[in-house]
Order: C-alpha cells, then structure tokens, then sequence
C-alpha cells in the first residue's frame, strides 16, 4: 500500500512537471494563429464583426491552457475567457460588436497571461525551450495588449491617430496589431502616425520597452540556453 502511494505522487509530480515545462506551448500557438488569422480574415471581410470576435475568443480558449497551475492567476483567466465568448456571442446574436467590453475582457486575459507568464520566465534556474517560448510570449503579448490599448484611446478620441480609421461598429481593424508591432521593433513606416499627446507618449513607450526586452531578457535567455546546451554536450 505504502509503495503503491508512493508510486501515485511521483507521477501525479511528474505530470505536474509536463504541464509546466510544456505550457507555453499552447499560448505560442494561440497567438501565432491570432496574429496571421486577423489580417487575412481583415482580407476575406473588413467589415464583419464576426472577424474580431471569432479571434479573440479563439485566441482565449487556447491560451488558457498555458495557465493550468497557475492558482488564482489560472481562475482569473477563465474568468476573462468566459467572459471574452460571452460579450462576443452577445454580440453576433444582435449583430454588432461590444467593442469596449470585448476590449477591456481581452486585455484583463492578457495581462494575467503575461504575469504568470513572466513569473515563470524570471524565476527559477533552468533554461529550457519553454522558458524560450515563453519569453517569446510576453513580447507578443505585449503588442497585442498595447494595440488594444491603442484601441480604445482612438474610442475616446477618433483623432488622436493618423492613417488609421477609429473603431466603430462594424469590427476591429487589424491595423492596430500592425501598428502595434512596427511601433515596438522601431521600423516606423510612417504610414499610421500618433497625433495626441497620450498617443504619442504610448508609442514611444512601446518602442522604448521593445528594445530593451529584446536586449536584456530574451538576449540573455537565449545565451544561457546556448550555454546549457554547450556544457550538456562536453
């Protein structure tokens, strides 16, 4: 009986060990599939609300995977994801989009996503593949958080951008995302351009915290493991 208990925690141990070194898996794959799924569909139908909608739902309901473990971080994210569904699904039924609500869920699901995440990049001393992927994670999180951010500053204020229409009715533009993502890597096309002071002061922030994640965290993540690697093989 005594080795029979025994044998059952360690593999309930080693489970518990499987789902965290492989959970970002999953939350890399959601936001892959989200970032090249919204412009194509942008494509097929600029102006169905199901577009937006049908994203971020897809985009919560893989993701939450990444938290199990997580404690009230992992209740708080299926709080968001169900919440996600339930505003869009209100939505599609009546035909329109809740953009704010649909906004502020979505970004409530990502910034519990990028805490928990960053909790287990930072900590601890092994470096692995998934701590990788999840470096990689919290920078895409991180635009698509701002790009909702630019969202709903251009809701209370249809001129502060310029290029870019204001969010309405009919659906989210995906040209958030690009203008998200080209403002953080410093390319700056100069195509959509921050005109207010509030949005001009969150584009320089995100190019600002761009750089420096890439330099400092992920630099560093991606040395040591090359290191790990080299002295596993010697």
């Amino acid at each position: 009986m005594k080795y029979t208990r025994q044998s059952s925690a360690r593999l309930k141990a080693l489970a518990g060990q499987s789902i965290v070194r492989d959970n970002f898996s999953w939350l890399l794959g959601a936001l892959l599939i989200f970032l090249i799924a919204v412009p194509l569909a942008d494509e097929v139908d600029a102006d169905s609300p199901a577009v937006g909608a049908l994203s971020f739902s897809l985009l919560a309901m893989i993701g939450i995977w990444s938290l199990r473990g997580g404690g009230y971080l992992y209740r708080l994210g299926v709080f968001f994801v169900v919440t996600v569904i339930a505003i869009n699904f209100i939505g599609l039924i009546l035909h329109d989009t809740v953009l704010f609500g649909t906004f502020a869920a979505v970004f409530g699901f990502l910034l519990v996503s990028t805490l928990f995440t960053l909790n287990r990049v930072v900590r601890g001393t092994e470096v692995s593949a998934n701590r990788l992927m999840g470096a990689v994670c919290i920078y895409l999180m991180l635009g698509v958080i701002w790009a909702v951010v630019y969202t709903i500053v251009a809701m209370a204020d249809p001129q502060a951008f310029r290029g870019i229409k204001a969010p309405d009715g009919r659906g989210w533009d995906s040209g958030w995302l690009y203008f998200s993502f080209i403002t953080m890597t410093t390319v700056g096309y100069g195509d959509v351009a921050p005109v207010s002071a509030i949005a001009r002061t969150l584009a320089y922030l995100q190019a600002i915290f761009g750089q420096f994640y890439i330099a400092i965290l992920v630099a560093g993540l991606v040395g040591a493991y090359i290191t790990a690697r080299g002295r596993e093989r010697h």
